[in-house]
């Protein structure tokens, strides 16, 4: 299996019922990732031991699934041997991981990811895009910020708002509207 490379892999992971950004790392052809407690992800990677690494080139999905629940319409169910895992609908590839809970930190859970099987929905082709990688990395500064106000990660938020701003396209700047009405409806935080 290959899909995954080297280093922390930007997905949207999927459990029963729900899906959000992850980071899959991937070090010495081991896969592991650190899920925090209290969400629905560690609760379900606990409860029923898989998680679906889903390849999305879509910066708006990266934005909703950071911060809300998708619909039941973009889940599409797959049998991985003995088990039956959901998926991203649209996914461009997905790889099923058996998930296994090797520590508790206390804040989060270290898991370790076993992949069972990879597929590759839509082979397409996407350039280098600084307003993509902008907006993942916006939208994990985020999630931390509307935890902690931290104006740090507030100059981080807004130093990648203006490259999302000057080298995205238009889903791209969807994406950050989104993110910016996120941010002022839970904390008041305005990108400059």
């Amino acid at each position: 299996m290959g899909l995954l490379k080297e280093g922390i892999n930007e997905v949207i992971a999927t459990t029963r019922d729900n899906a959000a950004p992850m980071g899959i790392i991937l070090r010495s052809g081991s896969h592991t990732m650190v899920v925090f407690h209290g969400s629905h992800t560690s609760q379900n990677i606990s409860r029923y031991g898989w998680v679906v690494a889903n390849i999305v080139y879509d910066p708006v999905l990266y934005v909703k699934t950071a911060f809300s629940d998708l619909e039941p319409r973009y889940f599409s169910l797959e049998t991985v041997g003995d088990l039956v895992v959901q998926r991203l609908s649209r996914a461009e590839a997905w790889v099923a991981f058996r998930a296994e809970v090797t520590r508790d930190t206390g804040e989060a859970l270290v898991v370790n990811l076993t992949p069972l099987r990879e597929e590759v929905c839509s082979p397409t082709i996407h350039p280098v895009n600084r307003g993509f990688s902008s907006v993942i990395e916006a939208t994990i500064h985020a999630t931390r910020y509307i935890r902690r106000e931290d104006s740090q990660l507030g100059r981080l938020i807004s130093h990648h708002a203006s490259i999302v701003r000057r080298c995205g396209g238009p889903r791209e700047k969807e994406a950050l509207a989104l993110l910016e009405e996120i941010l002022f409806r839970e904390c008041g935080f305005r990108a400059t």
